[in-house]
């Protein structure tokens, strides 16, 4: 067979221009209606594309040719036929105006082709009738999707139950029956040029503050790229500090979470195709804190803050210091447990710091492992693959068994951290704190804290400092670390600054 080379793709392929589209796109339509469906079908590639369907038809009483143009596969057909096409068909009053003929609910009427076309590309339908300079859009979207289910990664135990899905609509009467407020607004906006996805804000209007509303907005609108697909990539685009491991928007899959930060002066962004929330600004305890902690008894809520804190520590710090206190400090360890750790290590070839980063790599290749194979199978692979690995090292004298304990318990106390963005962000913080205890010790580790503490309290989220109200200090209900009695509980916090500062009033 003869194989064609093409050292320069210029010969291969003539660049074109889609001007004329553009162009032809921001007219608006002919009253002639075999001029405008001439056009649409041209837009639209008709026949070939096989999911776009145009209906000719006759509206009987008025006598008028008309065209109805819509998307089958993501268009309700069955409300197009019964409550569009049946009446327009079977009318016998010529005084009737179109609109007084159609039964649906919701229809409107548009006059430019650019904006026809985005309404019939969110899955409603247009009704083309000659004579008219304008097209009727009739809403009868119907994208398909999952239905309402238990939320998978912020999972709570006596909470609600239900998760956002890729429909904003549904996500959208989840946020609406928990909050049921006229002052609750979903205000829309269409970001990309390509994919024309519509993005919602929610915010509530008596409480949200009109400067911060008016700072996302204005980052929301400096976006100018083809495809935002779904949420996780807007929050890449719109986030202030674009290379920080530690996240400044917060991502959360639960309505009723969703709401309590509406409830506060937050606002919440919502978009199709996305199981999830964006909430903005976020501090350090947003991502610390998860909705079963106001759900619990106060003391029991409280004891699991202690201990997931108590896990983020464990889990940064564990490796790195035992790093630190067998290659620099081995004074800092009873002369027990250092004959004990020494008799382990005698025939291991590795220093410590190899020898931990290999178990730590370890570590998080079966848990990436984990995650990417079938559900059915995926905690027998890590169970199963943390055991024989950890064993056949231990025996093959590559890792000391106390590392195989130092690394596990620092791995298992990561998995306390629920949100994602946070997870990730001690599990790399981990690394850098190994790296620094193999180089300085105790010292590299207080070092790099004491940077650390520096550059967290340097972050801004939307302009609100990233560990506020614990530093700055702010007005709030000091919900940081500990919370503290629901009836208690009596302002919003200061960092926000709403147009109502009080939750309620004290007794």
């Amino acid at each position: 067979m003869k194989k064609y080379i093409y050292k320069d793709v210029d010969k291969l392929y003539k660049e074109q221009s889609s001007k004329d589209d553009i162009e032809l796109k921001q007219q608006e339509i002919d009253p002639n209606l075999e001029k405008t469906v001439k056009i649409f079908k041209s837009i639209y590639s008709y026949p070939d594309n096989k999911d776009v369907k145009f209906r000719d038809l006759i509206i009987a009483g008025i006598n008028k040719k008309a065209t109805m143009l819509y998307i089958n596969t993501i268009t309700n057909t069955d409300v197009v036929e019964e409550q569009v096409i049946s009446p327009l068909l079977l009318n016998q009053d010529s005084s009737k105006k179109i609109n007084d003929i159609i039964s649906i609910q919701s229809i409107s009427t548009n006059q430019k082709i650019e904006d026809i076309l985005s309404e019939v590309n969110k899955g409603n339908a247009a009704l083309f009738v000659d004579g008219i300079d304008h097209a009727f859009i009739i809403s009868a979207s119907n994208f398909q999707g999952r239905g309402i289910e238990k939320a998978e990664n912020e999972i709570s135990l006596i909470g609600s139950k239900e998760a956002f899905n890729e429909k904003v609509m549904t996500n959208i009467s989840l946020i609406r029956k928990k909050i049921k407020n006229e002052n609750l607004v979903f205000e829309s906006t269409t970001v990309s040029k390509r994919s024309k996805n519509d993005l919602f804000f929610v915010y509530v209007k008596d409480l949200v503050n009109d400067d911060l509303l008016r700072n996302v907005k204005d980052r929301v609108n400096a976006i100018d790229v083809d495809s935002v697909q779904n949420l996780a990539i807007l929050e890449q685009i719109i986030e202030g500090k674009k290379f920080s491991i530690f996240p400044t928007i917060l991502n959360t899959e639960r309505p009723d979470r969703a709401a309590t930060f509406l409830e506060n002066g937050y606002i919440v962004l919502l978009m199709d195709n996305s199981p999830a929330s964006l909430v903005l600004p976020a501090t350090f305890w947003s991502f610390f804190h998860t909705a079963e902690d106001s759900y619990l008894r106060i003391f029991y809520g409280n004891f699991t803050r202690v201990l997931r804190m108590l896990a983020i520590f464990i889990a940064i710090f564990s490796s790195a210091i035992y790093v630190a206190v067998t290659t620099f400090h081995a004074e800092m360890v009873p002369p027990d447990l250092l004959l004990a750790i020494a008799s382990t290590r005698e025939k291991v070839p590795l220093p410590a710091l190899i020898e931990v980063l290999v178990l730590e790599l370890a570590f998080e290749l079966i848990r990436e492992a984990g995650l990417r194979v079938p559900s059915t199978i995926g905690p027998t692979i890590g169970i199963v693959g943390a055991l024989i690995l950890g064993q056949a090292a231990v025996q093959a004298n590559i890792v000391s068994p106390i590392v195989v304990i130092v690394v596990a318990l620092g791995g298992l106390s990561s998995f306390a951290v629920g949100n994602i963005g946070l997870n990730f962000a001690v599990r790399l913080s981990r690394f850098i704190f190994i790296f620094a205890a193999g180089l300085f010790g105790i010292y590299g580790i207080t070092a790099a804290f004491v940077l650390g503490m520096f550059y967290m309290v340097s972050l801004k989220s939307f302009g609100v400092p990233y560990l506020s109200p614990m530093t700055p200090k702010y007005l709030s209900s000091g919900d940081t670390i500990l919370r503290r009695m629901i009836k208690n509980e009596l302002f919003r916090p200061g960092y926000l600054k709403p147009k109502d500062m009080k939750k309620k009033r004290e007794n």
